[in-house]
This record gives C-alpha cells, structure tokens and sequence, in this order.
C-alpha cells in the first residue's frame, strides 16, 4: 500500500468512526486506537488524546495504559511535547527524551519508561479549548518528515470529525431534554383538564389549584401532574415527539 492509498484507508476508518459514534467518550477512545496505528504496522506507537481548558489538561482518551502514564507525567511537570502543541498549534517531534533539551525535568522522568521518541500533534477545536495527539515510540527518531506529514494530515481530518460528533452528541442531549420536557408538559395540560373537569372551572383556576397543592405538599408541580393523572389513568401520559 503506497502513501496515497494509505491516507485513505486512515481516512476511511475515521469517517466510519464518526457514522458509527453517537458517543464522545467512545468515539474518543476509537480514534486513540486509530492513530496509533496509522504509520502503518511499520512500528508499534501508543497515543493518547489531551484535552486542556484553560490550565487544566487531562487524558481524554488513550491506546494503552502506558500512553495514559507518559500524558500524566507531562501534565505534572506543567508543559512538555503535547502541552506546547497545543499552546502554539505546531507539531513537536523528539528524537529521543535522552538527549533532547527542551524539557529536561519530564524526559528525566519519563526515560526510565523506555519510550524515547514523542510527537505532540495540535487538534484546534477552538477558542474554549484545545486538543492534541500525543504519539509514544519506544524506537529513537521514530518520527521523521514524512511521519509528521501524514499524521497532520490524518489530525486535520479527526479534528473535523470530532467537532461533528461533539454537535451530534449536543443534539442528541437537547433532543433528550426537550422531549423530557415535553412529556412533563404534557401530563401537567391532561391533569389541567382533569381539575377543569371535575371542579368545573377555567383553566387559570385548574391551573392555580395545581400550583397551590404543589406548594403545600412541597413537590413538583410536574409530579402533582402525574399523580393526578396516574388517579384516573393506569397508562403513563404520551407526547408524540418527534426531533
């Protein structure tokens, strides 16, 4: 498989990741696995996902548990290869954490783990906060040129994808919500009607008499609602919602 034709297999998988996932948390964990395995098979590397808002970052996701542990050292020490990509929004490559200068203190911590080579790449989801991909080889200089090519590639393409899961999870949950509180609306109007019936009044005074026992017992308006119509009816009050 050349270059080109590998590129859009990764990018296959990916857009099958995002029809197949509703789930942030799961589509996060799948395109950890993903990237991990994008340089082809030609070299085992963990990645883990970094998300940080404001000063705090955290591992999202991850291919491995030692993925996880190298992201958490880094996050100790405060900065480090992924941390810097996501501040600056370029790609950091080390060679090797044994003679790399730029952050001694971390690749002193990390080295004993025997992963030397790193490549932080930025996912740029905007202002609130921002991602990346943290790539782990235990191979020296693991990441050339053409690695980082080919990963900022396939970057640019998850970072895509998981801002439309992230909107499809958001519909999701607003679709969620205001079918729940349609359903609440509805059982308060059938049990208006049944205070309208059975004391013969308008529906401001049904409506009245529904807020005052609710503040005299102390619960929910929506649940004086339901007992109300759970007293004439066995069947549970139905919204025809549709998103």
């Amino acid at each position: 498989m050349n270059e080109e034709q590998h590129d859009a297999a990764a990018i296959d998988e990916l857009q099958d990741l995002m029809l197949s996932n509703e789930s942030v948390d799961q589509f996060l964990e799948d395109l950890a696995g993903l990237s991990s395995r994008i340089l082809g098979g030609s070299v085992e590397v963990q990645c883990g996902v970094t998300y940080r808002h404001r000063n705090l970052a955290t591992t999202v996701a991850c291919s491995s548990d030692e993925a996880r542990r190298l992201d958490e050292i880094q996050y100790g020490f405060g900065d480090g290869p992924c941390l810097h990509a996501i501040s600056t929004g370029h790609t950091v490559i080390v060679d090797d954490v044994r003679t790399d200068g730029r952050w001694p203190d971390y690749f002193g911590a990390v080295a004993d783990h025997e992963y030397y080579a790193m490549m932080g790449v930025p996912l740029v989801l905007g202002p609130e906060g921002g991602a990346a991909l943290n790539f782990y080889a235990a191979s020296p200089s693991t990441f050339t040129t053409s690695t980082q090519e080919l990963v900022e590639g396939f970057a640019a393409q998850a970072a895509k994808a998981l801002q439309m899961v992230l909107r499809v999870s958001r519909h999701a949950n607003t679709s969620t919500n205001l079918k729940a509180a349609m359903e609440s609306r509805t059982t308060i109007d059938i049990a208006i009607g049944i205070i309208m019936g059975q004391n013969r009044c308008t529906q401001s005074e049904a409506y009245a008499m529904l807020t005052r026992a609710s503040n005299a017992q102390n619960v929910k308006l929506r649940e004086i609602a339901r007992r109300i119509v759970h007293g004439i009816s066995t069947e549970q009050a139905q919204t025809h919602f549709a998103p």
